[in-house]
């Protein structure tokens, strides 16, 4: 930018400076005041048009710095909030496999298991083993929370499966709607759905 700006100034003295015979030599006088009022609106325009393009390269790298601190805000997020809806297991597993990852990366995770995907947090519920790691996703989701990952099931899930917190596994807990609308509106915390 400062090379752009210099630049410039090199453009508006050499301008002056070629201007400035036509100025001087032409003395008083309708040309005179001609070559001078010439001057004046050439000087003006080149004003409005440094103007025009300095707020054009501001704009440009408004622009551009945007997605670069969008980016430096991903790399500073806290962590994730995973909402698992999904009955499809290798859809639960994906789920599981990235927030394992991100517990590995040392981000915090905070998982909320709705309607089909509250299955996963019911002991002795159906578990299919997914390749290649030959585990289900509640053996995932066990392995998060011996790793200090906060799982709740929704507040609905147990009444309409006709069940109570009993039938959970271990660690895992029924979420409260206040405390889960805010950390959803956490500014440092992603959000992902599965």
């Amino acid at each position: 930018m400062m090379t752009y700006f210099l630049r410039v100034d090199f453009f508006l003295k050499h301008l002056y400076i070629v201007a400035s015979p036509f100025v001087h030599a032409s003395g008083p006088g309708i040309q005179g005041y001609f070559f001078q009022e010439t001057r004046i609106k050439n000087g003006e325009r080149i004003m409005m048009n440094l103007l025009r393009k300095t707020c054009a390269l501001l704009a440009l790298l408004t622009l551009g710095i945007t997605p670069l601190q969008s980016m430096a805000a991903d790399e500073g997020a806290k962590g994730l909030f995973v909402v698992v809806t999904s009955p499809d297991a290798q859809t639960q597993m994906m789920a599981m496999v990235l927030s394992t990852q991100t517990v590995k990366q040392g981000k915090s995770v905070r998982m909320l298991l709705c309607g089909p995907g509250g299955e996963l947090a019911v002991e002795g519920s159906e578990q299919s083993m997914l390749k290649p790691l030959d585990k289900s996703p509640q053996m995932l989701l066990k392995g998060l929370i011996q790793n200090g990952v906060q799982v709740e099931v929704c507040p609905l899930f147990l009444p309409n499966r006709g069940s109570d917190a009993s039938v959970l596994i271990e660690g895992v807990t029924v979420a409260k709607p206040p405390v889960i609308a805010e950390k959803l509106r956490e500014d440092d915390i992603k959000l992902f759905t599965f």
